[in-house]
C-alpha cells in the first residue's frame, strides 16, 4: 500500500482511552479498495473542522455510527437510506479497509469513514448542532470492574454529543451486556438534556434501520439479550 493512503489509526495522547488497537491484517481485496477508494471516502482529523453540506454535497440528515466494526451493518444502513448521509468511525483498520472496498465496489455516495478516535472527530471535526443521530453499537463493555473507567458512555462523551446533535436529535445506544445496559441508563438518568423515548428506565425495540448483525441473530437462537436504548435531545 502507498505510505499516501492515510490507514494508520488517529488519535490524540489521553491518560485513558476506551478502545484498544486490535492486531489483525487486510486481506488484498481490502487493501486494493483501500488504495483506490480512500481518497473519497476517507476523512483525517488533520483536515480539522468539516462542512458536512460541502463535503455530502447536500444538506440531507446526517448520522454518525462510533465503532462500526466490519462495517457491515453501516453499509446496509447506507444502502438502505440514500436520502441520508453516514459518517463512520472506527479503529481498526481491516474493519475501514472493509467498509470503503465495499462502499467503492457499491458507488456509495453517502459514505464517508474516519480511522480515529470517535472523541476527538467530535470534538475536532464536527459541528454543534449538527448530527441527526450519533449510533453506538455494541461497545466494549470493559467487564472487570477495575476498567469500567474504559467505558465510552460516561458523562464526558454524553455532553459532547448532546453538544452535536441537533435538537430532537437522537443518540441510539445497545448492547448485548446487560450490565453495562443498567450502567448505560445509569448514566442517561442524570443527563436533563436528553429523554428516553422508550419511558425512563425502559429500553427500545430494535429500530427498523439498525439491521440485525449475524453475531446477533445467533445470540438470540442462544437465548441471549441485546439492549437498545434510544434518547432524544431535548436541550
Amino acid at each position: 500500500m502507498s505510505d499516501s493512503i492515510p490507514i494508520k489509526p488517529e488519535y490524540r495522547d489521553k491518560p485513558i482511552r476506551s478502545f484498544v488497537i486490535r492486531s489483525g491484517r487486510m486481506t488484498e481485496g481490502q487493501r486494493r479498495g483501500v488504495e483506490e477508494h480512500w481518497p473519497y471516502y476517507g476523512l483525517s482529523l488533520e483536515d480539522g473542522p468539516i462542512s458536512l453540506s460541502d463535503l455530502f454535497g447536500n444538506d440531507a440528515p446526517v448520522v454518525v455510527e462510533i465503532g462500526f466494526g466490519m462495517g457491515d451493518s453501516l453499509l446496509q444502513m447506507a444502502i438502505d437510506a440514500p436520502d441520508t448521509n453516514f459518517i463512520g468511525i472506527e479503529v481498526h483498520p481491516p474493519g475501514v479497509g472493509r467498509i470503503v472496498a465495499n462502499a467503492g465496489e457499491k458507488g456509495l455516495d453517502n459514505l464517508r469513514v474516519y480511522c480515529a478516535d470517535a472523541l476527538d472527530v467530535l470534538t475536532e471535526c464536527i459541528a454543534d448542532n449538527s448530527l441527526e443521530r450519533v449510533q453506538l453499537y455494541f461497545p466494549d463493555p470493559w467487564h472487570k470492574k477495575k476498567h469500567n473507567k474504559r467505558r465510552i458512555v460516561q458523562k464526558r462523551f454524553i455532553d459532547l454529543v448532546q453538544k452535536k446533535l441537533r435538537m430532537g436529535g437522537v443518540l441510539h445506544m445497545a448492547t448485548d451486556w446487560e450490565p453495562y445496559a443498567e450502567a448505560m441508563q445509569e448514566v442517561m438518568v442524570e443527563e436533563k438534556d436528553f429523554k428516553n423515548q422508550a419511558g425512563e428506565g425502559e429500553f427500545s425495540p430494535r429500530p427498523e434501520y439498525r439491521p440485525l448483525t449475524k453475531f446477533e441473530a445467533r445470540g438470540q437462537r442462544l437465548g441471549h439479550g441485546v439492549w437498545d436504548l434510544l434518547f432524544e435531545k431535548i436541550n
